[in-house]
């Protein structure tokens, strides 16, 4: 009874020291404090899947997709089955198409669609998968896997896990028909569906901007700062807005300063991104 009550001793404190380190390390990914968070990693002796597919994830944030690759794969032999780590693989290795050179592009573009489908397959209802595997599909060429009738057979199940993201979906597919009312009107539905998402707003006033309607846009960009004052993701886009338009500059200049001092998540576009649009403006 001894013996086993101080291996169960044992086991706790090993477990339970490395319990909090983990949370520190997810925390301050959250925080994007990429570097920080993999010295945390670093500490714990038994990773498992959670912890490789962690390591992962500061890995592709910080733009190693190699490494992330071989985390991602650490993570997916422990747990074969996670529709979310065979996900992060998939736009892991969409990165390395983008950044790679030309002779690889092909394979790692036809890996990334191949686990984007996996992992829609391993779980339907994956609303981040559903949605790569979509944009894929409606942007690749057909010899790499992508097609339009592929995105519309797609927008169908989107639109059945998440209504106001199917008719941003119908959006994106009439604008590739370069149907723009039309795409105008699912994007202006889509944000009736979700009254309280200020993203939907902004997609509104990116889309506006994009078909020439200057006004309309900033009435909406107006719409979104107000209903979220302290959304960087609003800063942002109203810059990249301004800067693709090539208006409004000095404005644009001053919003990306303010969103580099914003308190950012993963989900945000990266202060290097943020960096990129400030070269773009001329001094």
């Amino acid at each position: 009874m001894l013996r086993q009550l101080g291996g169960l001793i044992v086991a706790v404190s090993l477990y339970g020291g490395a319990l909090p380190v983990y949370d520190q390390a997810r925390e301050l990914y959250e925080r994007t404090a990429y570097q920080e968070s993999l010295a945390n990693l670093n500490k714990v002796q038994q990773k498992d899947a959670e912890a490789y597919e962690l390591i992962g994830q500061n890995y592709f944030m910080l733009g190693d997709y190699k490494k992330a690759t071989e985390y991602f794969d650490k993570a997916l032999q422990l747990d074969p089955r996670n529709s979310e780590i065979v996900h992060w693989l998939g736009r892991t290795y969409g990165r390395r198409a983008e950044t790679g050179s030309f002779l690889t592009a092909p394979s790692n573009a036809s890996k990334a669609r191949q686990y984007f489908e996996k992992a829609v397959e391993l779980d339907p209802k994956n609303q981040e998968a559903v949605n790569d595997l979509f944009d894929y599909y409606l942007e690749a060429p057909g010899f790499l896997g992508g097609g339009l009738n592929k995105a519309e057979e797609l927008a169908h199940h989107i639109e059945s896990l998440n209504p106001a993201e199917g008719h941003y979906a119908r959006a994106q597919i009439d604008d590739k028909k370069k149907d723009y009312e039309e795409a105008e009107q699912h994007l202006r539905k889509a944000a009736e569906l979700a009254p309280h998402q200020v993203g939907r707003v902004v997609d509104i006033a990116q889309y506006l901007a994009k078909v020439g309607k200057f006004v309309e846009s900033e009435l909406m960009f107006d719409k979104a700062a107000k209903m979220a004052p302290q959304e960087p993701k609003v800063l942002y886009h109203r810059a990249e807005t301004y800067i693709k338009s090539n208006r409004n500059l000095p404005q644009a200049k001053k919003l990306l300063e303010q969103y580099m001092q914003s308190k950012l998540t993963p989900d945000d576009p990266s202060r290097a991104q943020a960096e990129g649009l400030l070269k773009k403006i001329p001094n």
